[in-house]
């Protein structure tokens, strides 16, 4: 061998070498550490960094303890102060309630008589550095600076596990406020009592966004409680065991020679009995480390349903925290023996089925819950479980549950799209005529605007306020009913509902091009006119935005909708206008949901997030991948601010999770997936234990973000969509990318 040929012999073995090295590190290394749970506690995410299990019923979290819109999961990365670590939060909502049976490690007896006070009159805070926090799916870990105590949380479906790490000559010790409440949460009654050295038990009940909430909860020491001292309303009772009212809790103490403690805290909706059996089954006899290990890999294997191939770690991170935070919400809510409270305090007992709450719906319903039909049908069917369940408590089908409770936030009847949907893609594991007697009824009813709208076609302006948001949504609502019967043999219904879903027709302004608000009279409209004018869901014809932003929800026939604007051109003129047109926002009551904006399209909020796809069906769609592509760039990022808007229990990132694959549900119940402008390499769905569908885009790259041409299975595709079939059947589907549009494809 001569001295030339045996470095360049070497330099190929070592190039070789590095790039298998490299190869075996992308498949090795784990997908949780791509998700980074600090990206939406910035801004106007809502979103909490704490622990929990994918659905799981508790996610003990970091309470800031602060009063204010931008904590409404009880944590903001702005903040620099721990008030405690409740045992329940919401991800990603535009309201705050929950954050309940707080504890907070504590090193010296402290004044209990202040427990219930806002933030800055709480004893038991502490300072804290966003540089000693660490956070990853289903663990945190916190130094607490005043308190001198290192905090790490965990989780599984049923319990929250806490571990406490004091420094030597402290008085190790915890508290227990149950007086503790910010945003919206009212404390009624609540009790705490010492059954044994080991073990604390009590209750919360309060009122809020939930207005009957009930929590019974189970707390177990890895080690005895040497000492106690209660609080009841500002009173301290020493020498105790228990103590109830309004506002109460506890300060507990432990030997002093004692380093590390670990807590176990197990909730339930119905009783103490209930969350002693959730803590005895899924707690007492599991170690903080084991839990941890186990929550982590079973994050792992959810987070592997997909596999994105693509040099950019950033777009990793990205992907993979959305994949996680759509993987957060709804939550499990029925206890480990099946029981679950609903608000008027009856006790529903399941059978073989898991109940669920947290339902976002008029959020979820867009992406997040389509989502779950791809990669979580069975838990599909106990989601429609649940809404069947609240179905019979309160008569209509839930809009917006939380802890049992029918919140009816926000407008329009999506628990009806969700069932439809769940039902037209195959997913049955239900009582189906029933179901459909829910979304039938749902929508024969007379409030939230049905009434009206009955009589009229559509809701005047002058009947109720939000009349044209309500209206569009309650004419998708019965398309979807539409169709559930149309595939029942209901045709009747059939006929009934699709002629109830033309409601859009009558909205539609021809001379504007807006959708705008109408009077009885069918003639005439809102006057005065600005399409860029918000209030905030009073007198206003639109929710949370304008008619910019609420004059393209008609997803369910979007040939009409063209038509009434004159064609494909004009049409697809007006969409790009929506994006091009300057961002002003008018009016003295602005929504703060408007957010995201690029042109007047608000990202920020849901009633945006189909827009984009409509130039498919306009035979623009170049203008789709120009514009998705657009929105995947700037309304994502890496940072704690890295959602535009709130992450709404999963949609705003179900959004991406769908747009950076390459497709969408613009109709979720349509079966159809619209196509966009793919971002990885290659990205594999597992949509069965033995399927997949995969989806090629080789080219793809920042200036590649047009389609040249698509294939699926291996043939010339030239519709602009694909169908959920073909997705679940598995196989591929390969897409051409080049830097300028092909206007030839897809038209």
């Amino acid at each position: 061998m001569s001295k030339r040929t045996f470095p360049f012999f070497l330099l190929m073995l070592i190039l070789n070498y590095s790039c298998k090295e490299e190869k075996t590190n992308n498949i090795t290394k784990n997908l949780t550490s791509y998700v980074d749970p600090f990206i939406g506690t910035g801004g106007h995410g809502h979103t909490f960094p704490g622990a929990t299990a994918p659905f799981g019923m508790v996610q003990p979290s970091p309470d800031n303890g602060t009063a204010g819109w931008d904590w409404c999961s009880g944590y903001h990365i702005t903040d620099s102060i721990i008030s405690g670590f409740a045992q329940i939060h919401l991800s990603g909502t535009g309201i705050g309630d929950l954050a309940d049976v707080l504890l907070m490690p504590t090193t010296k007896p402290i004044d209990v008589t202040k427990f219930g006070n806002p933030k800055d009159s709480l004893p038991y805070t502490s300072r804290f550095s966003h540089s000693n926090e660490i956070a990853s799916p289903g663990y945190y870990k916190v130094h607490l600076e005043d308190n001198n105590v290192d905090v790490e949380l965990t989780a599984n479906d049923y319990v929250s596990f806490h571990k406490y790490t004091y420094r030597p000559d402290e008085t190790p010790s915890f508290i227990v406020d149950l007086g503790y409440a910010v945003n919206w949460d009212r404390p009624m009654e609540s009790s705490i009592t010492i059954e044994n050295k080991k073990l604390l038990v009590g209750y919360r009940h309060s009122t809020g966004w939930a207005k009957n909430q009930k929590v019974f909860f189970a707390i177990e020491s890895s080690v005895p409680i040497v000492n106690s001292i209660f609080v009841a309303e500002g009173k301290s009772l020493e020498n105790g065991k228990t103590t109830a009212g309004a506002k109460t809790g506890g300060q507990f103490f432990f030997d002093n020679d004692l380093e590390t403690v670990e807590l176990k805290i197990a909730l339930s909706s119905v009783s103490i009995s209930n969350a002693k059996e959730n803590l005895s089954k899924h707690g007492t006899s599991k170690s903080f480390n084991e839990v941890k290990d186990k929550t982590g890999k079973t994050w792992e294997e959810l987070l592997s349903k997909i596999k994105v191939e693509t040099p950019h770690d950033s777009l990793k991170t990205i992907f993979y925290t959305a994949l996680y935070h759509t993987h957060v919400a709804p939550v499990r809510f029925s206890d480990t023996n099946g029981q679950f409270r609903l608000q008027n305090d009856s006790i529903v007992q399941t059978a073989g089925w898991n109940a669920y709450s947290t339902l976002s719906l008029w959020d979820t319903f867009r992406a997040e819950n389509p989502l779950l039909n791809i990669l979580q049908p069975n838990r599909m069917n106990d989601i429609v479980q649940s809404m069947l369940a609240y179905y019979d408590e309160q008569g209509r089908l839930p809009v917006w549950t939380l802890y049992g409770n029918e919140t009816n936030t926000m407008t329009g009847n999506h628990g009806v799209s969700v069932i439809a949907e769940v039902f037209l893609k195959g997913i049955r594991d239900y009582d189906v005529e029933k179901a459909y007697q829910a979304v039938r009824n749902t929508m024969m009813g007379d409030i939230r605007g049905l009434k009206p709208y009955r009589e009229y076609g559509y809701i005047p302006y002058t009947e109720l306020d939000e009349s044209v948001t309500i209206s569009l949504e309650f004419a998708y609502n019965d398309w979807c009913v539409a169709q559930m019967a149309k595939a029942l043999g209901k045709d009747e219904d059939y006929t009934y509902f699709i002629n109830r879903s033309n409601a859009f027709k009558y909205l539609f302004d021809a001379e504007t091009g807006f959708m705008r608000g109408k009077s009885t009279d069918g003639k005439s409209w809102n006057e005065p006119f600005d399409p860029k004018h918000s209030n905030h869901r009073e007198h206003t014809d639109y929710t949370e935005g304008n008619a910019w932003q609420h004059s393209w929800f008609v997803l369910h026939d979007v040939s009409s909708f063209i038509d009434l604007h004159g064609g494909n051109d004009a049409f697809a003129n007006k969409l790009e206008q929506l994006f091009t047109e300057n961002s002003e926002i008018s009016g003295d009551n602005i929504s703060v949901d408007i957010s995201g904006l690029v042109g007047q399209y608000a990202h920020g909020n849901e009633p945006s997030h189909h827009i984009a796809y409509m130039f498919n069906k306009a035979n623009k769609p170049w203008k789709t991948q120009k514009w998705v592509r657009e929105i995947l760039d700037t309304q994502y990022s890496t940072k704690p601010d890295g959602l535009s808007g709130n992450e709404d229990c999963g949609q705003m990132s179900a959004w991406y999770v769908f747009s950076s694959l390459g497709f969408y549900p613009m109709n979720p119940a349509s079966g159809q997936y619209e196509l966009g402008s793919p971002l990885f390499k290659k990205a594999t769905i597992a949509v069965s234990n033995t399927k997949s569908f995969v989806i090629k885009a080789e080219n793809t790259s920042a200036t590649n973000k047009y389609i040249q041409s698509v294939k699926l299975n291996g043939k010339s595709l030239q519709r602009t969509y694909i169908t959920h079939k073909e997705l679940m059947d598995g196989g591929t589907l390969e897409f051409e990318m080049g830097p300028n549009p092909n206007e030839n494809w897809g038209t």
